[in-house]
């Protein structure tokens, strides 16, 4: 297993080797020492190569992912895994806000906490939350599931389009447009297969669904004050 040590090397040394890599070649699992908190590792990755990050990271991390897991084994700042297209990106401690922001594709898990803006404008991607969301989360969430364990903060789904928001605790407040919805046998199987990818124990039953209300889709001058 290649190990890049950060004290001692640079991140743009780290991320051109990263981008070098091709399917099929042999060095397919790097360990990344000491990364204080830098910005911008891991980025860009298209190649289905794991990464494992010993510690945080600073801001954009795993941004632009395609085919590749990255593992943050502490907390992570703005924008994880931001405009993800596929793969996995897993923090295992707290993300920063806009955690999976445009996110067209993939697996975003976050053990801890994430704060605002978590998933926003997210275009399909998966995210898991073991904890609580910030505000304006899922805000114009167009496609993709979110799944928080814990709370959800204050206008969750804000001008939400056809994106599915799955939440245990409580939530703060809706936001323009989104709704709680019901929860049928297909939400209830599509909650546990993404149980399984993330490695979660839970129970469907828990969960409560919010979506779109879809009378933001056209304007209307009844509804003009919430836009």
């Amino acid at each position: 297993m290649p190990v890049v040590d950060l004290a001692t090397s640079s991140r743009r040394d780290l991320n051109a080797a990263l981008h070098a890599l091709r399917e099929g070649d042999n060095d397919m699992h790097w360990r990344v020492e000491n990364p204080a908190g830098q910005h911008a590792l891991a980025c860009g990755l298209d190649a289905p190569v794991t990464v494992e990050i010993a510690g945080h990271a600073g801001y954009y991390c795993a941004g632009m992912n395609q085919h590749a897991t990255v593992v943050v084994e502490g907390n992570a700042g703005v924008g994880v895994a931001e405009n993800m297209m596929s793969g996995r990106v897993h923090v295992k401690g707290d993300a920063s806000q806009s955690a999976g922001a445009t996110a067209h594709g993939g697996l975003l898990v976050i053990d801890g906490n994430a704060s605002a803006r978590c998933g926003i404008s997210m275009k399909g991607v998966d995210i898991v939350v073991k904890g609580s969301i910030g505000p304006m989360s899922a805000f114009m969430a167009q496609a993709g599931r979110l799944v928080v364990l814990g709370d959800a903060g204050d206008a969750l789904g804000d001008s939400i389009y056809e994106a599915r928001i799955y939440v245990a605790g409580e939530v703060a407040g809706l936001g323009a447009d989104c709704v709680e919805k019901e929860m049928r046998e297909e939400h209830r199987a599509e909650l546990r297969e993404l149980f399984e990818a993330a490695g979660v124990e839970a129970d469907p039953a828990m969960f409560r669904r919010y979506g779109s209300a879809r009378q933001l889709y056209n304007f209307h001058v009844d509804n003009a004050a919430a836009y």
